[in-house]
């Protein structure tokens, strides 16, 4: 195991962490919004995926032990692509990115519009920015829209999250998932999600291109910490028949 800190192309540290594995494939997990690759839920999934490959796990700008300011999905592409580049550096012959929640929306970004990797797993994302639509969401906005809200991330959710919004607003997920192809995505979704309806995989998957799958669990909540172990074996097995298509 080793810890490292990435530094991204725009100049953000980044605290990222190796779980080594088999030299085909590297797995690049990325956390949902106010997590962490040192959180439980995060080592459980990096550990189940370990069966699959190496694994690379990384905090977002903004969050836990890296630099920056929080923009919520938009140059977090970056921090997928250094973590990428990690993989590359230590030899890795093919690399799949797998996103929880925000982390979801940004390995699709990051597969359409920086490319690099062999497949895409995104699991519990949004589809589109601004969703108000659940109770979780609106208290999410309050936290990123306030003065106050933004201050209870940093103290209490160590997350250290940008002011002013975006300018300009990047192009939600589904805009850009068209553009993933020939790279297989898989969507992945819970029809208990308390975040983000099946809607939102739904209209991810319909905007994208072949190869493509979608799958809807049933009873499943929201990204990693609610992720049984056999949803993630199934990912991971996925993931790894998948990599070198």
């Amino acid at each position: 195991m080793t810890d490292r800190t990435l530094t991204t192309s725009d100049g953000v540290p980044v605290d990222a962490h190796h779980d080594p594995g088999d030299p085909n494939l590297a797995i690049v997990v990325a956390h949902g919004f106010t997590g962490s690759w040192r959180r439980e839920a995060v080592r459980r999934a990096a550990g189940i995926f370990g069966r699959s490959g190496g694994v690379i796990s990384f905090d977002f700008r903004g969050h836990g032990r890296s630099g920056g300011l929080s923009t919520v999905g938009d140059l977090e592409i970056h921090d997928v692509e250094a973590a990428v580049a990690w993989a590359r550096e230590l030899g890795y012959r093919h690399i799949v990115t797998v996103g929880f929640s925000m982390g979801a929306s940004v390995v699709v970004r990051h597969a359409a519009l920086l490319r690099g990797v062999d497949a895409v797993v995104a699991v519990s994302g949004p589809a589109r920015w601004y969703y108000r639509g659940t109770p979780p969401m609106r208290r999410v906005h309050w936290v990123l829209e306030r003065r106050l809200g933004r201050f209870v991330g940093r103290v209490a959710l160590r997350t250290r999250i940008a002011s002013g919004g975006w300018d300009p607003v990047p192009d939600p997920p589904y805009a850009v998932a068209g553009l993933i192809a020939p790279v297989p995505l898989l969507v992945v979704h819970g029809d208990a999600d308390a975040y983000f309806p099946v809607e939102h995989a739904e209209q991810l998957y319909g905007n994208a291109a072949e190869p493509k799958e979608l799958w809807l669990e049933p009873g499943f909540g929201h990204a990693e910490n609610a992720a049984p172990d056999e949803l993630l074996e199934r990912i991971g097995a996925w993931v790894a028949a998948h990599a070198a298509s």
